[in-house]
C-alpha cells in the first residue's frame, strides 16, 4: 500500500532517536534518498511480502501483528515517534531471504520516513561499515550456532531414543531366546513320555484316546481366561488336592501350569475317566508337557509380536518409508513417540491417553510433529523428577476438537514454571538445565516447526503439579512449495 507524498524536512526527522546523532549532510542525503508518506487507517504492508522499504514513523499509531495458524496476532502497538519496522536486515543483501517477517497497519492518519531497503543497505555500509561487520557476525553466527546445537539436539534425542529401543527391544528378544531353550526341553521330554506309554499294554484305542485329549488340551490352552491372582491361587488349592487324592506326587507343580492353562477338575475328571489307573500318571505328564509347550509357543509369539510393534513404531517414529508432508494421524504418531520414550519414561510415571479418536487426519510434516513430541514429553519427564515430589508423576496425553483446530496437550504434575521465566522458556539457547544438560533449543525448535512450518500455536499453561503444552494445528493447508525451508 502506497501512501500520500509530502515533503521531507531533515530538520523533523533529525528529531527522531534513530537520527538524532547525524550531522546535517546526512539527514540532507537520507531526505534526498528517501521520502515521507502519509498513511490513512489500514494495512502498510502484509507479512511475507518482500521487503522493500524501511520505515520509521514520524507522527501517528502503529500496529505489528504476526499470523498464527491463520489468525493475525498484535505483537505491538505504539505512537513513540521514531519506531521502525520493515526491511531491517536489508545491509545482509541476498544472503537471507529479504522478507517482512510481520504486518503493520496504522489506526490513525500515520506518517512515515520511508527509505527503500537498497538505499537504507548502501547508506549502512557507507555509514557504519564496522556496525555492519559486526551485525552480519551476530547475524550468522547466531544462525550457524542454532543449527549446530539443534543439529546436536536431535542427535541427543536419537541416542536417547536407540538405548530406550535397545532395552525394550532386549526384553523380549532374551524371553524368546529362553523360551525356546525351555521348548527344546520340553519336546524332548513330551517325546520321551510318548515312547513310554507307547511301549506300554496300551490299545490302538486309549492310544486315540490320550492324542484326541493332547488336542482338546491344546485348544483349551489357547482359550485359557485371565484370572486375578487371588482367583487363580484358589484354583491351584483345589486343583493340587485333586491331583493328590489321585497318587500324584507332584501335584503342587503341576496345578499351577493346568490353571494358567485355563484347566479345572472337570477336566482332570475326563482324563481319568478316558485311561487306565496305573497310565494315569504317565498320561498326566505327557498333557503336562502339551501344556507347557502350548504356553512357551505363546511367549515365543507374544515376544516376536512386541519386537514387530516395537519396529514397527520405530518406522513409524521415524517415517523413513513415509512421504515428507502428508495427511496423518496424531494418535499414531503419538502412540509411536510414546513407546520409543518408555524407556526414557520408567515405570514410577504413569502414562494417561485422553484421545478424541473422532477427530480427522491433519496436513502436516509427520516426523518433524514427533520431535516436537519428543522435546515435550522429554521436558514433562525431567520436569517430574527434578520436582519437589521426587521421582515418579502422572503424564497426560490428551487430543481434542478446538477452535476449528486439533488440539494436543501435555500435561505433568511437576513443579511448573515459575512466572518470571514463562515468556521465555521459548527463546533460543534458554534452559533451566543444569550446565550440559541442556541446549535450550528443544522448546525453540519445537516452537519453529509447529508455528513456522504447520501454522499453528504452541502455548504453556502452568502451576505447580499442574503444567501444560499446547499444540494447535489447523485441520486444512495448502500442500507446501517443495523449496520451502525446512526447520
Amino acid at each position: 500500500m502506497s501512501g500520500r507524498l509530502m515533503p521531507c524536512s531533515p530538520k523533523e526527522i533529525g528529531a527522531l532517536f534513530l537520527f538524532e546523532k547525524l550531522e546535517p549532510e546526512q539527514l540532507g542525503r537520507l531526505c534526498a534518498a528517501g521520502r515521507v508518506e502519509l498513511f490513512q487507517p489500514g494495512p502498510v504492508y502484509t507479512e511475507g511480502e518482500p521487503a522493500t522499504c524501511f520505515y520509521v514513523m514520524v507522527e501517528g499509531t502503529v500496529v505489528l501483528s504476526r499470523r498464527v495458524a491463520g489468525d493475525d496476532i498484535e505483537v505491538t502497538r505504539t505512537s513513540q515517534p521514531g519506531v521502525y519496522a520493515g526491511a531491517m536486515q536489508a545491509y545482509l543483501g541476498d544472503r537471507v531471504r529479504q522478507a517482512y517477517n510481520n504486518s503493520m497497519r496504522v489506526t490513525e492518519p500515520t506518517r512515515f520516513f520511508v527509505l527503500p531497503a537498497d538505499t537504507f543497505a548502501e547508506i549502512m555500509q557507507d555509514w557504519f561499515p564496522m556496525a555492519v561487520h559486526l551485525l552480519e557476525g551476530l547475524f550468522f553466527g547466531s544462525k550457524n550456532t542454532q543449527a549446530a546445537i539443534g543439529q546436536r539436539e536431535r542427535l541427543l534425542a536419537l541416542g536417547s531414543l536407540s538405548a530406550g529401543l535397545t532395552h525394550e527391544l532386549n526384553n523380549p528378544a532374551a524371553a524368546a531366546v529362553r523360551a525356546t531353550s525351555t521348548l527344546r526341553e520340553r519336546v524332548a521330554k513330551m517325546r520321551h513320555k510318548l515312547a513310554v506309554i507307547a511301549g506300554g499294554p496300551f490299545s490302538r484305542e486309549q492310544l486315540a484316546g490320550l492324542i484326541e485329549l493332547q488336542e482338546r488340551t491344546a485348544e483349551r490352552v489357547a482359550k485359557a481366561p485371565s484370572l486375578s491372582p487371588l482367583e487363580a491361587s484358589d484354583r491351584e488349592d483345589v486343583l493340587s488336592d485333586w491331583l493328590d487324592d489321585h497318587g500324584m506326587d507332584n501335584g503342587w507343580q503341576l496345578a499351577p501350569i493346568f490353571v494358567q492353562a485355563g484347566l479345572d477338575v472337570d477336566w482332570l475328571e475326563q482324563v481319568a475317566a478316558a485311561v487306565d489307573d496305573e497310565i494315569f500318571p504317565n498320561a498326566v505328564g505327557w498333557l503336562n508337557y502339551t501344556i507347557e509347550t502350548e504356553l512357551l509357543m505363546n511367549e515365543i509369539d507374544d515376544s516376536t509380536t512386541r519386537i514387530s510393534h516395537l519396529v514397527d513404531a520405530a518406522k513409524q517414529y521415524s517415517q523413513l518409508d513415509r512421504a515428507p508432508y502428508r495427511e496423518v494421524d496424531v494418535h499414531e504418531l503419538l502412540d509411536s513417540t510414546l513407546l520409543m520414550l518408555s524407556g526414557k519414561i520408567g515405570q514410577d510415571i504413569r502414562v494417561v491417553k485422553e484421545y478424541d479418536r473422532t477427530l480427522p487426519p491433519v496436513p502436516a510434516y509427520p516426523a518433524e510433529l514427533n520431535q516436537v513430541w519428543t522435546n515435550l514429553i522429554d521436558n514433562a519427564v525431567c520436569a517430574m523428577r527434578d520436582g519437589d515430589g521426587g521421582p515418579g508423576g502422572t503424564l497426560t496425553v490428551r487430543t481434542a476438537l478446538a477452535h476449528e483446530q486439533l488440539l494436543v496437550e501435555f500435561g505433568d504434575t511437576g513443579s511448573g514454571i515459575a512466572p518470571e521465566i514463562k515468556d521465555r522458556i521459548f527463546d533460543p539457547f534458554f534452559t533451566t538445565k543444569p550446565v550440559g544438560q541442556g541446549t535450550g533449543l528443544g522448546l525453540d525448535i519445537s516452537w519453529r516447526i509447529v508455528v513456522n512450518k504447520h501454522h499453528g500455536s504452541l502455548r504453556v499453561e502452568s502451576v505447580p503439579g499442574d503444567t501444560r503444552f499446547q499444540v494447535l494445528l489447523p485441520l486444512t493447508a495448502e500442500a507446501p512449495e517443495s523449496s520451502e525451508e525446512t526447520v
